[in-house]
């Protein structure tokens, strides 16, 4: 079992892109809207129904309660996504990335000297991605329901055929992940401005019919309304958080888009359409109380609520797409930072590095996205489940945000509790108002959020049990090259590569080619690659050649450095640190290399300590069913032999 781990070089065009011009961010908006925009764009079709919907209808269509309502949702979409999110928060950024991930390390490096402070951080992180996985497995269920569920009310009779269309268009959805979105990529952002655009349009009558509904904006009707009906409001909440759902796309998508161009789009283009459409929503419900069982869908005319469920369903497959990408982004940042086994990653595009597909990942989504769709079967009922992923998620970006500004921007103490009491206090109140509904199905994304925490702490573990009981066995590298000088092994001709994680050790993939062949290389290359807590690393700081301090007679040691959301391919990067001269070689050579994996067979072992059995025994599963290192490392499978010896844990 390797424990290296390895991206490809970043060169300097791999950087985050400075995003100027007017064509430029004008460009990357709009293709915003089509990624970062489309969770969040599609909760009108079920947000306001599910407030009116939930415990059998507590909140009333009645002006005191809508008016609040719209008040709560309002000031939630403008303090959590306009205020945190877009002007705070995405100011907070690790070399250009955003997300949950990128935060947590922005973090570690911040208190990288403070005792304990990076495992703390690391948790918090492996917290968040968990809770991002719950949110990936609902979003494409109850989103996708949501908009087929429309055909209730376009054509009645073929409502007992949602689920099947449903389940239908979610297999399509997962079976071309494969081919990547690059092709249809360009089709995104259209789609998702037309979106906005109907949407807004489809609100803006009933506002002109009844004005009144702007006071709705202001807050005190919704503080009127906590403290009139304080048990209502409470559970209100926890179907309120659904207008902004997907906020953490603003943040984790920074470094695709940039901050110019996705605060752009947010503001003039996002949250007008959704607050003029949520206001329409709630002077329909005035002047319509019974169309709370949809009242999406009933702003529309008759004529044109079937061409509207055709482009929701458009909007929501997008906004599934985006969850889902955002699934393979993530599970590289946990393999680079070994919280995750090694996966096989396959670049879908030549040209962006960013468009992955992770075959096993795809496989647990779908299984996951389709066993909840038949156990709920509704969208009103998935809304449930789904605040408590988002609240999670939500709060967990705040601990972290409180966490850096003081490091990062000097804040003063007033300023860091202003920002404690209403983002912390705000969402507190979301997740609290979420867990209420536990029972009632938030246990699926808490669930789901446990197993990968479960896995990322077995597997952190293991790895670490792994490479204690290896360095034991592995030996001083200095003492085998005197042993193999004083026994005069024979030196054969070509170049050697051994991935091995440290200068000290002798990679047992080394030890068991003298044992077995009884040769060495002329030339032995032993590299080390680590993952900085940065999503890239400049090309010119990626290669350093390290003495080894004895001498080495042909065996040398060079360490490559990667960022987090670098792709992997160790060839490339030997020829580059060639090309850099950090290696005294032909770049041209590395081209009839041999690699050397050390890799043997795991044996869990009673009694060793360190993890329990059941543990131990996931651990091995995990290893066993994990990618295989030369496919990982992107090695010609005719110049790559695997050696080595088993190790007991």
């Amino acid at each position: 079992m390797t424990e290296t781990h390895s991206a490809a070089p970043v060169t300097e065009d791999t950087a985050a892109p400075e995003h100027g011009g007017r064509t430029g961010v004008t460009a990357l908006a709009l293709a915003a809207l089509g990624v970062v925009f489309g969770d969040i764009g599609t909760s009108p079709l079920y947000a306001l129904r599910t407030v009116f919907t939930i415990d059998g209808g507590i909140v009333k269509p009645i002006p005191e309660d809508v008016y609040g309502v719209i008040s709560m949702m309002f000031w939630s979409i403008t303090i959590v996504v306009s205020i945190k999110y877009v002007l705070v928060l995405m100011r907070a950024d690790n070399n250009g990335e955003g997300g949950v991930m990128a935060l947590a390390a922005l973090a570690r490096r911040l208190y990288a000297q403070r005792r304990g402070g990076a495992t703390i951080f690391l948790v918090i992180g492996i917290i968040g991605v968990s809770l991002f996985y719950g949110d990936s497995v609902i979003t494409p269920a109850v989103s996708v329901l949501s908009a087929v569920e429309g055909l209730q009310t376009a054509t009645p009779a073929i409502g007992h055929l949602i689920v099947p269309i449903a389940a239908v268009i979610l297999v399509v959805l997962f079976a071309v992940q494969r081919f990547g979105t690059g092709k249809v990529g360009t089709l995104f952002g259209p789609i998702m401005l037309l979106w906005f655009v109907v949407i807004a349009v489809a609100g803006l009558p009933f506002i002109v019919q009844h004005p009144g509904v702007l006071q709705g904006l202001s807050p005190t009707w919704a503080i009127a309304f906590v403290f009139a009906h304080p048990v209502i409001s409470f559970v209100a909440m926890g179907a309120v958080v659904l207008v902004i759902t997907g906020a953490e796309a603003l943040y984790a998508d920074m470094g695709h888009f940039g901050r110019v161009p996705i605060r752009r789009a947010w503001f003039f283009v996002v949250f007008p359409a959704l607050v003029l459409n949520y206001l329409g929503q709630a002077a329909l419900v005035l002047e319509h109380p019974e169309a709370t069982k949809d009242p999406f869908f009933l702003l529309f005319p008759n004529w044109a609520q079937l061409p509207v469920v055709v482009l929701a369903t458009a909007a929501t497959v997008i906004a599934s797409q985006a969850v889902i990408s955002g699934a393979f982004s993530l599970t590289r940042q946990a393999v680079q930072l070994g919280l995750l086994p090694p996966l096989t990653i396959r670049q879908t595009s030549k040209r962006e590095g960013g468009q992955i597909y992770l075959p096993a990942v795809n496989l647990l989504l779908f299984i996951g996205v389709m066993a909840i769709m038949l156990a709920f079967r509704s969208s009103a009922s998935l809304a449930t489940a789904y605040g408590v992923s988002v609240t999670g998620a939500l709060v967990t970006d705040t601990i972290l945000l409180l966490l850096v500004v003081k490091p990062l921007w000097h804040w003063a103490t007033w300023k860091l509790v202003v920002a404690a009491v209403v983002f912390g206090g705000l969402e507190l109140t979301f997740l609290a108002g979420n867990l209420s509904k536990v029972v009632h199905g938030g246990w699926v994304p808490l669930l789901i959020a446990l197993a990968v925490i479960t896995v990322m702490t077995t597997w952190r573990r293991g790895r670490q049990l792994v490479q204690d009981e290896r360095r034991e066995r592995e030996g001083s590298l200095e003492a085998f090259v005197a042993k193999i000088n004083t026994k005069h092994v024979p030196r054969v001709r070509g170049i050697a590569v051994f991935p091995h994680p440290n200068k000290e050790t002798t990679p047992l993939a080394l030890r068991a080619n003298v044992e077995h062949n009884h040769v060495v290389h002329e030339r032995v290359i032993i590299v080390s690659v680590i993952t900085a807590n940065v999503p890239h690393v400049p090309h010119a700081k990626a290669f350093t050649r390290d003495d080894l301090g004895f001498t080495d007679d042909g065996i040398e040691h060079v360490t490559i450095k990667f960022g987090f959301s670098d792709d992997q391919d160790l060839p490339h990067a030997l020829h580059a640190a060639c090309l850099a001269e950090v290696l005294d070689l032909d770049p041209d050579a590395m081209q009839d290399a041999s690699y050397f994996i050390s890799r043997g067979a795991l044996r869990p072992m009673r009694g060793n300590g360190g993890m329990v059995n059941w543990r131990k025994r996931l651990f091995v599963g995990l290893a066993h069913n994990a990618a295989d290192p030369s496919s990982r490392f992107g090695l010609p499978p005719q110049r790559t032999v695997t050696m080595g010896s088993d190790v007991e844990i």
